[in-house]
């Protein structure tokens, strides 16, 4: 086969995977779990077959007219470069990985077929917008992405906070993507294509009109899809949704479609200055913020949804400073060690029988029920917190060289002060990532107290899940050699400087929360072990996280009332743990600004229309009512009183008329 009918197949395998297995969920049970694995596994044989024919050679285009539109045509375009195969490759790893994980997850969920049919979907419009050479196209797969997205962060509707989640992660997005479409419809008109291929020739010829107005459209669709600020509040919501979906939201779609989008159009944004420092104020405001809030998080999840956004931000801050490689890079080993961040959680979750940290701080054998997670998520957190060998190491730290090169004046279009922002911002937050990922891990594995509550066995299938995924998180910085090759051909090795100080910072978050851990260890309260809802014997996966997340706001109420829950984020945080923990009022603030108003608008029209209009309707027929009674009471049917009443009329025109001569 060529190199493009295989780069075709990947996403159609996924999709013809997910049309199947909602055909014969009901019908053929036996084939849903065949039907969500096999094809995922394909496509991503296919992925890393198309990766390596592509290899470092020139980009492959390849498109057919779709529809004429009469003005700017949509073209089914290809396009094939180095950051195209190697996320399309990462995509299909990671989803793989879900749906394998998924098999033993939700082993006795009977919506199971839906389930794994829009994950499979989720998949398949994910690659559509990673090999896509044209702006439609890729608009497609980026909503149907936040279709699959609803859907699967819905998935206990049971819940209140699912139904709550899903509908906020819709809504939010959305706003977002209503400044995308009229940025890309601008974008494409002033380039006279869709193709992107053709934006970023006429953006080098200078035909673009007005680039600073669509770039900061384009950036609204970016913000809400990728979790930056202002937009990311959807994200941490979301973990109401089952873990798997967490992982694939968080890894490979969904988030980092908006940070994918920018680095294929990076051209284009360079050429607006102003929309670069929007950027850059934007990453470093959400690597800071998020990073505070993940410190203060009771939900494991949560805190790893805080991560996820924080991250995010150091990939948008190396786009901000024009280094795409560097953005993509920590992109790839960012997919890796949070896909295992977040199926780890499950596991532990799983055996913990809750999604509370402070819960399982009160748990001494936890560690003891699930070593395949603590280990692999202990490579998770250490390539989080960018601690050398592990690849967050050699990513993250590409970032901050850029930042560090683009400070001194050296990078092209984009100003000093830019750089100075990305890089005080990402040795702040590497300070703080390293301080959540050590409290996370030693409040989920180093408890003190009662035995934890009999568990149940993880899956095996789980669990080598795990060992998989821990393989790139541990590894994949050994490729920042290679990688140049594939990419710009930027220099993604780190300098002595940025290692120091980030390295140095990540260390000291290490070391502070440690000895916060151990002072808060030792001024605690003697409590008992946290409730935890009686479970069966074999109960799945999925079920128990789908209680722990029902109950998850009475035990976290529980603990609010105790005098000390030994959380070493308190002492750090001191009088921002409160508002850190919600996020710091952003909804609050949302809702004052945006809702009530839009509340008070729809009160106000619906008094209206029922006080006013309708009583203005209904005084509108009544007087004809009134006038047709009168008339009505008028008709006796005796003659008399007619020739009566004709005769009073004929009188009283005769004296009208007199009276009037």
């Amino acid at each position: 086969m060529t190199l493009t009918t295989l780069a075709v197949l990947v996403p159609v395998l996924p999709f013809l995977g997910a049309v199947a297995g909602l055909l014969l969920g009901r019908r053929a049970p036996g084939f849903v779990r065949p039907l969500a694995v096999l094809p995922t596994l394909a496509a991503f044989a296919l992925a890393v077959t198309v990766a390596v024919r592509q290899g470092t050679g020139p980009a492959t285009d390849a498109g057919t007219r779709l529809t004429p539109t009469g003005s700017v045509p949509i073209d089914l375009a290809l396009h094939l470069d180095g950051f195209a195969v190697l996320i399309a490759v990462l995509v299909g790893l990671v989803a793989s990985a879900v749906q394998i994980y998924s098999t033993g997850y939700l082993r006795d969920d009977p919506r199971y077929p839906s389930y794994a049919a829009l994950v499979s979907l989720f998949t398949a419009a994910m690659l559509l917008v990673v090999y896509s050479g044209d702006l439609m196209v890729l608009l497609v797969g980026w909503e149907v992405m936040g279709i699959c997205s609803y859907f699967l962060v819905g998935h206990y509707w049971e819940t209140p906070q699912a139904r709550s989640a899903s509908l906020k992660a819709f809504l939010v997005t959305k706003l977002g993507d209503l400044p995308f479409l009229i940025g890309i419809f601008a974008l494409a008109a002033s380039a006279g294509t869709f193709r992107i291929n053709g934006v970023l020739t006429a953006a080098a010829a200078g035909q673009i009109h007005h680039p600073t107005l669509i770039a900061l459209l384009l950036l609204g669709g970016v913000a809400g899809k990728s979790a930056q600020f202002p937009l990311h509040t959807w994200l941490p919501d979301a973990m109401a949704g089952p873990t798997p979906v967490s992982a694939l939201i968080h890894a490979a779609t969904m988030v980092a479609a908006g940070v994918y989008f920018v680095a294929r159009l990076l051209p284009f944004f360079l050429l607006s200055q102003a929309a670069l420092a929007v950027l850059a104020v934007m990453a470093a405001v959400t690597m800071i913020g998020s990073a505070l809030a993940a410190l203060a998080q009771d939900d494991i999840k949560r805190v790893l949804a805080y991560s996820t956004i924080g991250q995010l931000g150091y990939m948008t801050g190396a786009l901000a400073v024009g280094d795409r490689d560097a953005a993509v890079f920590h992109l790839l080993t960012h997919g890796a060690f949070k896909a295992l961040l977040f199926l780890g959680a499950g596991a532990l979750i799983h055996a913990a029988g809750t999604n509370s940290l402070a819960a399982m701080s009160r748990m001494r054998t936890l560690r003891d029920r699930v070593p395949d997670a603590m280990w692999t998520m202990g490579i998770g957190l250490a390539a989080l917190a960018a601690l050398p060998p592990f690849s967050g190491f050699f990513s993250k730290e590409a970032v901050l060289r850029a930042a560090e090169h683009a400070s001194s004046g050296h990078a092209a279009h984009v100003p000093s002060a830019v750089g100075w922002l990305v890089l005080v911002a990402g040795l702040v937050t590497a300070l703080l990532t390293a301080a959540y990922a050590t409290r996370a891990f030693l409040l989920a594995y180093r408890g003190e107290g009662p035995s934890a509550p009999d568990g149940h066995r993880v899956p095996v299938v789980m669990n080598a899940v795990l060992w998989v995924l821990a393989i790139p998180a541990l590894g994949l910085g050994v490729t920042v050699r290679v990688l140049p090759d594939w990419f710009d051909g930027t220099e993604l090795t780190p300098t002595l400087a940025t290692s120091v100080l980030g390295v140095g910072l990540a260390l000291i978050g290490v070391v502070v929360t440690y000895a916060a851990w151990r002072a808060a260890a030792a001024r605690r309260v003697p409590m008992g072990a946290v409730a935890v809802p009686p479970r069966p014997e074999a109960e799945e996966p999925a079920a128990t996280e789908a209680t722990a997340i029902a109950a998850h706001e009475r035990v976290y109420g529980d603990i609010a009332e105790a005098p000390d829950p030994a959380d070493p984020g308190r002492l750090l945080l001191g009088p921002l743990h409160r508002a850190a923990a919600h996020g710091f009022h952003l909804d609050r603030a949302y809702s004052a600004l945006f809702v009530r108003p839009v509340l008070g608008a729809a009160g106000l029209v619906r008094f209206l229309d029922r006080e006013v209009v309708e009583t203005y309707v209904s005084g509108a027929s009544g007087l004809p009512k009134l006038l047709g009674a009168a008339v009505r009471r008028a008709q006796t049917g005796n003659v008399q009183t007619y020739l009566s009443a004709l005769l009073a009329g004929a009188v009283v025109l005769a004296v009208l008329v007199a009276v009037g001569a």
